[in-house]
């Protein structure tokens, strides 16, 4: 039994941080910004709710499933468990799109039929939390994508790094940055049209705002669900990857060249599989022990999953385009 909790707590450890504080984050926001909905009837409130709620419940739901795809392989999914974190992705995709539809349709409503919000400073001071916990967020979420990315020295530049990178980061890393920086834009939307609405006689900008919140989540559902579908299918490594892969297999003094390779990205995780060409008047024992050291050296990188090579004699052709060992 305590193997069992024990092996259930490491997996937790593992899941992704990002979702699991933004999970966090966004279900105390939710609540405070419900009760300032209720209280001043504001429609930008009630969409910035809204989006709150929909981000708790994906983030969470991501959550869940990063713990999942830790789990190791077994007999019956030799390939792991990678591509579970893509389904509980498209989940999330589908409870924004109707937390969406329902937002736009409350911006609707009050654009046909204006209402002067109450409570100013309510609505204010809770979309200024709003802006510091989904900032915060934001920022842990940049951070993440360049750690997962393996970039260094970001610099000023934080924002800037992470959209490039932001590919290569985790399914649900990119899912809470993109969901992070939409709360962090429609909050600011709101608090632009709480102050419109409750300082000039332009009360239908409450309802156009509510809409452009919606717009905004579509906008994230169709980015994280094309994603996530393009993972579940199966998706080739970015080529910054396999250059790096590249680079390790021919830095082996016996290589001379790579036939073919596959990179699949799997989640997080990369499966390998390769065929090299070692150079002529190697033993088979020698060549398999050169083979091993390879996949051991690949291996040692905490985002490859599995690695599969085989070996042939240099046939004398240069295969792979990224074959100049200099």
């Amino acid at each position: 039994m305590s193997g069992e909790s024990q092996s259930f707590f490491s997996l937790i450890k593992k899941g992704n941080t990002s979702s699991g504080t933004a999970a966090l984050g966004n279900t105390g926001l939710a609540i405070v910004k419900g009760i300032a909905a209720f209280m001043t009837g504001s429609g930008a409130m009630f969409a910035s709710t809204m989006h709150s709620v929909a981000d708790a419940v994906n983030q969470a739901f991501v959550f869940t499933g990063s713990v999942l795809a830790e789990k190791r392989a077994t007999k019956r999914f030799p390939t792991g468990f990678g591509r579970v974190v893509n389904i509980f992705c498209m989940i999330a995709v589908i409870v924004v799109t109707l937390m969406a539809y329902e937002t736009i349709k409350e911006g609707i409503h009050l654009v046909k039929h204006p209402v002067h919000a109450k409570g100013v400073w309510i609505n204010l001071a809770v979309l200024v939390l709003s802006l510091a916990v989904d900032g915060f967020v934001l920022i842990k979420a940049m951070k993440e994508i360049l750690k997962e990315a393996r970039v260094e020295n970001a610099g000023g530049a934080l924002f800037v790094s992470a959209f490039r990178n932001v590919k290569r980061a985790a399914p649900p890393t990119r899912l809470v940055f993109y969901e992070d920086l939409v709360a962090t834009s429609g909050a600011l939307l709101a608090l632009i049209a709480v102050l419109v609405s409750a300082f000039s006689s332009f009360h239908a900008f409450d309802g156009l705002a509510t809409i452009l919140i919606g717009l905004l989540m579509i906008f994230v559902a169709f980015r994280v669900g094309y994603d996530n579908m393009v993972g579940l299918i199966g998706v080739s490594a970015p080529k910054e990857v396999e250059d790096k892969v590249s680079l390790l297999i021919l830095s082996d003094p016996s290589v001379v060249d790579i036939y073919q390779m596959r990179i699949l990205q799997e989640g997080r995780y990369y499966h390998v599989e390769g065929l090299i060409e070692l150079k002529k008047g190697l033993a088979l024992a020698d060549a398999d022990d050169i083979k091993f050291q390879i996949r051991d050296r690949l291996l040692g990188d905490p985002d490859i999953a599995d690695v599969t090579l085989g070996i042939i004699e240099d046939n004398g052709v240069r295969d792979w385009r990224a074959a100049d060992k200099s």
